[in-house]
């Protein structure tokens, strides 16, 4: 994710390092905890913070006072954590939980263009993060039922054009289909996400 931000244009970086420093907080929540119920009552926990004005969330929280500058758009990160709600619960995963969390992530990417003055990349951006978001769940999957009905969701979405504001995701989900595919890590996935980075393909 480091190397994914030098992608991204300068007055977009900010605002993708806070959505990725969220999206793992959630992700260590849903991941850790020992009870169901006790990952749902912190994901609704952040999602009712999130909901609220910026003046009147809690205080002591670094990750929040990071995100105060969403204004508006933080209404985007209270649905993320919604999102990550519906991995919660019973096993197996099924293609609308996984696609919730997915369109929760693409619609964060296209706050994130909107924030950066690029409100006519949005939509790209939002087809971008969803299509990220897919490949990026499949990859933590050890299910293979719940990897190949992730995968097959991320096959049918339309790809669209890349703009620039959604490099970061681009270089993600580039990098998720190499691991997939057993090309994790080296020399090759760093030429990889180069690549991708520069050319945006």
């Amino acid at each position: 994710m480091r190397l994914s931000l030098t992608f991204a244009p300068a007055a977009s970086r900010s605002f993708w390092g806070g959505f990725f420093a969220l999206d793992r907080r959630f992700a260590h929540i849903v991941a850790t905890a020992s009870e169901p119920m006790l990952a749902q009552m912190r994901l609704t926990w952040w999602r009712e913070v999130l909901d609220k004005p910026a003046d009147d969330r809690p205080s002591g929280e670094p990750l929040l006072a990071a995100l105060a500058k969403w204004g508006g758009e933080a209404r985007v990160l209270a649905r993320l954590a919604e999102g990550w709600e519906m991995l919660v619960g019973e096993e197996p995963l099924d293609a609308a939980s996984v696609a919730a969390l997915a369109g929760a992530r693409g619609d964060v990417a296209g706050a994130i263009a909107r924030l950066a003055g690029k409100s006519d990349q949005a939509e790209d951006a939002v087809r971008a993060g969803y299509r990220w978001a897919l490949a990026d769940i499949a990859s933590h999957l050890s299910d293979e039922g719940e990897r190949a009905m992730a995968l097959s969701l991320y096959r049918a979405a339309a790809e669209g054009s890349m703009p620039r504001i959604a490099r970061p995701v681009r270089v993600l989900e580039q990098l998720a289909m190499r691991s997939m595919a057993g090309q994790a890590g080296g020399f090759g996935s760093y030429l990889a996400a180069l690549r991708t980075g520069w050319l945006g393909r």
